[in-house]
C-alpha cells in the first residue's frame, strides 16, 4: 500500500480562485484567477512574482488559513484544513513573529511542546539547529534583544523543528546577510536530497534558480510561466565554453575557426571573475576560524545532523573557507539574464491580455501552524498552558 504522497503530488491545485469582497458582498480583489499548481513529492518549487502578485494568498491556501473561492486544491494528500498533517508541515512567514521575552532555548522548548516532541527530542533538536543557524552562542539571549536578520534565523529553526515533510519557506533569506543567505541555500539542496518537499517564495531571483527544480510565476493573480528552471532558462541558441588559460596563438586559432561560421562580433571574449558573494564569505569564514569576537550571528557549522542526508558530509567540505569557496555562487541580478528577462515577459503578456497594470495587494502571512483544537480560546489557552509550562521547568532547572 503506498503513502499519499506516492498517489498524489504533495501539494495539488486545480483552478484556484480566492476573491476578495468588501463589507457588502461586493467583489473588491481577485487575488487569484483560475490557478493550477502540482508540487512533487522530493522537489524544490519557487513561487515567483512582483508584490501583489497573489503570492501570499496561496500560501494562506496551502497553509488552510483561507478558503478558496472556487477549485480544489489537496496538501499531502487531504484537505488543507485537515489538522491531522499541520505536523508534517514547516512553515517560515515572510515576518517572523516570535516571543520577545523568551530566548532561544525557551522559545524552540516552547514549540517542541506544541509540536508534542519528548524532552530528549527537544534538547538534542535544539542544540543542532542553533549550531546550524549559528546562534549557540547567544542561546540565552532574548528574542527582543536580537536584530532581524538574527530574529530570521531563529524562525527558521523553529521551522525545522518538527523536521517536517513538507518545509514552506516565505522570503527565507530576507534580512540574512550573505553568510546566512549561502546557509539557508545549502540547507534547501540537503534537505532536497533527502526527499524533502520545499516551497519557497524569494525575489532574490538568484537564490531561485540556484536550488529550484521547478517555477510557477504569477502576475495579476494568473499563472504567467511554469516548468522546470533548465527548461525555461537554457537559451539553445547560443554556446558557452570554459576551459584555462592558453596561448594568444591557441586563441586566435579557435578564434578563426569560429569566425568562418558566425560573425567576429557575435563572439565574446573574457575571463571569469571570482562572484562578491565568495569574496564575502570566505572572508567571513576567515574571520570566524579565527574565533574573532562578535556579539552578532556566526556562521553556522553546517546543516543539523538529523536534518541531513547520508551525501552531505560529500558535498560539502568540514572546512568553512573551502565550503565557502567551493559552495559560493553569484547573487548578482543581471536585467539582461533569461530570469529577469522571463519576468518581464510575463508582466507584459498579461497587460497585453488584461489591460490591467494595477498589482492585487499582498495580505500578512498568518503566524501559527499547529491547531491544538477547534476554537481559537481554546488555541490561546492551550498555548498559553504549555508556555507556562516550559518556562516553570526551565526556572526549575535553574535554581537546581
Amino acid at each position: 500500500m503506498g503513502t499519499d504522497t506516492e498517489k498524489n503530488p504533495v501539494i495539488g491545485g486545480i483552478g484556484l480562485e480566492k476573491t476578495f469582497k468588501d463589507f457588502w458582498g461586493r467583489k473588491k480583489v481577485a487575488a487569484l484567477k483560475n490557478v493550477d499548481i502540482t508540487v512533487k513529492d522530493g522537489s524544490v518549487f519557487g513561487l515567483l512574482g512582483p508584490n501583489g502578485a497573489g503570492k501570499s494568498t496561496l500560501i494562506k491556501l496551502i497553509l488552510g488559513h483561507l478558503y478558496p473561492t472556487r477549485g480544489r486544491l489537496s496538501v499531502l494528500g487531504k484537505s488543507p484544513r485537515d489538522v491531522s498533517i499541520k505536523q508534517r508541515i514547516g512553515y517560515l512567514p515572510e515576518r517572523s513573529y516570535l516571543y520577545a521575552n523568551l530566548t532561544a532555548a525557551e522559545t524552540l522548548s516552547y514549540f517542541g511542546a506544541i509540536l508534542d516532541l519528548s524532552k530528549d527530542q527537544i534538547a538534542s533538536r535544539s542544540a543542532q539547529l542553533l549550531e546550524m543557524v549559528g546562534l549557540e552562542t547567544v542561546r540565552n539571549r532574548r528574542i527582543g534583544e536580537f536584530s532581524h536578520g538574527m530574529t530570521r534565523r531563529m524562525g527558521l529553526a523553529q521551522a525545522l523543528l518538527n523536521d517536517p515533510e513538507l518545509l514552506i519557506l516565505d522570503e527565507p533569506t530576507a534580512g540574512l546577510d550573505p553568510v546566512g543567505c549561502r546557509e539557508v541555500k545549502d540547507l534547501i539542496v540537503t534537505l532536497g536530497k533527502r526527499g524533502k518537499t520545499i516551497l519557497l517564495t524569494s525575489h532574490l531571483l538568484a537564490d531561485v534558480e540556484d536550488v529550484c527544480d521547478e517555477i510557477l510565476l504569477l502576475y495579476g493573480g494568473t499563472v504567467q510561466s511554469c516548468g522546470s528552471v533548465t527548461d525555461l532558462l537554457q537559451d539553445h541558441e547560443k554556446t558557452c565554453l570554459e576551459f584555462p588559460k592558453v596561448s594568444e596563438q591557441a586563441l586566435a586559432s579557435a578564434m578563426n575557426i569560429l569566425t568562418e561560421e558566425i560573425p567576429r562580433d557575435s563572439v565574446s571574449v573574457s575571463s571569469p571573475s571570482e562572484s562578491l558573494e565568495a569574496h564575502f564569505l570566505k572572508v567571513v569564514a576567515k574571520s570566524n576560524a579565527e574565533n574573532r569576537e562578535t556579539a552578532g550571528a556566526r556562521m553556522g557549522k553546517g546543516v543539523a545532523e538529523y536534518l541531513q542526508d547520508n551525501d552531505y558530509e560529500t558535498r560539502y567540505h568540514t572546512d568553512p573557507a573551502a565550503a565557502a569557496e567551493t559552495a559560493a555562487v553569484t547573487n548578482r541580478i543581471d536585467p539582461n539574464s533569461k530570469l529577469s528577462e522571463l519576468t518581464r515577459d510575463a508582466k507584459a503578456k498579461h497587460e497585453n491580455l488584461t489591460g490591467d497594470q494595477t498589482e492585487t495587494p499582498d495580505h500578512e502571512a498568518l503566524q501559527y501552524l499547529v491547531e491544538p483544537g477547534p476554537e481559537p480560546s481554546a488555541i490561546t489557552t492551550h498555548e498559553e498552558g504549555i508556555r507556562k509550562n516550559v518556562l516553570d521547568k526551565l526556572a526549575d532547572d535553574g535554581e537546581n
